[in-house]
C-alpha cells in the first residue's frame, strides 16, 4: 500500500501479468472464466461513513465471496495496525480471518478494494494456483482480481495529487488499467464509468492503448505497415536459415519437421503462444481462450 509515498508507474511487471492471464485460463478453463462476465457492481460494495464498521466490512466480504463463487467460505474481518493494506490467513477453511489496516476505519470507501485482493488469495489457494516467489504470486492475485471482475476497485483506490498519494495492490496503475482493458475487450464491459478517481481513468486509458496494441502485432492482419515490413524482413531471414535481426519482436520462426516454416506468437487475448504455418493468409483459433485470429504469415 502506497500511502503518501511515491507511486510506481509504467509496466515493470508486464511479463508476469501476461503469464497470470494465461495461468487463469489454463487453471479455470474458458467456460469458467466466462462465468465472470459481469463485474462487482458499485452499489453492492458501497460503504457509507454512517454504516457500522464491522457489519459493513462483513457485508462487503460476503459480496466478494458471492462474486468469486465461494459459497462455502466465510470471511471474518478485523482491523489492526500494520504496514500492508491487509492480510488473510490461508487455512483449510471454511472460515478465513482477514485483517485490514486500521487506516480503513476512516477510509471505508476502499474496504472493497482491499477485500477484492484478500478474498482472491483464498480463491487461488483453493485452486492451488501460485507462482514461484511471493511477489509474483501477489501480482497473480491482483491480475486475477482485475480480470475476474473485482479489480476495478483496486484501480479506483489509486489517487494522487501534488501533496498526497494512495495506491493499493502490487500492480502499477497502468498495469491495472491494462488488465481491466483486456477484460473489457473480451466481455464488452466498460469499467471506466464506475471510477471515482480521475487518475484511475487516466491509467485505464493508457492500459487500453497497450491492450489494443497487443492485437496489432504481426502476423495478425491488424498489424500496421511498419510491423508488417519488419515481419517480412524477419521471415526472409528465417527462410534463409538465419535468425531475425530483432530479438525484441513477439514472434519467432522455427522449421517444422513435417512441413513448412512455422511462426509462433502470443494470443492477444490470453497470451498463450500459437504456432501456425508460414503460408500467407491463415485463420487460427486459440485452443485456450477460443479467440479466432486472422493472420497473414
Amino acid at each position: 500500500m502506497a500511502n503518501g509515498g511515491p507511486v510506481e508507474h509504467g509496466y515493470p511487471h508486464l511479463d508476469t501479468v501476461r503469464a497470470s492471464i494465461t495461468a487463469l485460463y489454463r487453471r479455470l478453463s474458458y467456460d469458467t472464466v466466462h462465468t465472470f462476465a459481469t463485474s462487482v457492481a458499485p452499489a453492492d460494495v458501497a460503504f457509507a461513513d454512517v454504516d457500522d464498521l464491522h457489519l459493513g466490512a462483513q457485508r462487503v466480504a460476503r459480496e466478494m465471496v458471492r462474486h468469486y463463487h465461494l459459497p462455502d467460505a466465510r470471511m471474518i474481518v478485523g482491523f489492526r495496525e500494520m504496514t500492508h493494506a491487509a492480510h488473510v490467513e490461508l487455512a483449510a477453511g471454511p472460515e478465513y480471518f482477514i485483517e485490514l489496516n486500521d487506516r480503513f476505519r476512516t477510509h471505508r470507501r476502499d474496504i472493497g478494494a482491499a477485500l477484492a485482493h484478500e478474498v482472491m488469495h483464498v480463491v487461488l489457494h483453493r485452486l492451488d494456483l501460485s507462482f514461484p516467489g511471493i511477489r509474483d504470486t501477489e501480482i497473480l492475485t491482483d491480475t486475477a482480481a482485475a480480470y475476474l471482475g473485482a479489480g476495478w476497485l483496486l484501480l479506483d483506490a489509486y489517487r494522487e495529487d501534488g501533496a498526497t498519494s494512495q495506491k493499493l495492490g502490487y500492480l502499477t496503475p497502468e498495469e491495472f488499467g491494462y488488465v481491466l482493458a483486456k477484460r473489457a475487450l473480451v466481455f464488452g464491459e466498460d469499467p471506466s464509468v464506475w471510477f471515482t478517481s480521475p487518475q484511475a481513468y487516466t491509467a485505464y486509458t493508457k492500459g487500453m492503448e497497450l491492450a489494443r496494441h497487443d492485437a496489432r502485432q504481426p502476423p495478425l492482419t491488424a498489424a500496421g505497415w511498419a510491423g508488417r515490413r519488419r515481419y517480412a524482413r524477419d521471415r526472409r531471414h528465417a527462410q534463409d536459415h538465419r535468425a531475425p535481426d530483432d530479438p525484441g519482436v513477439p514472434y519467432s520462426f522455427a522449421p517444422d519437421d513435417h512441413g513448412p516454416l512455422r511462426v509462433a506468437f502470443p494470443c492477444p487475448t490470453c497470451h498463450q503462444r500459437i504456432r501456425v504455418p508460414v503460408r500467407g493468409r491463415v485463420r487460427a483459433r486459440c485452443g485456450l481462450c477460443r479467440t479466432v485470429l486472422e493472420c497473414d504469415t
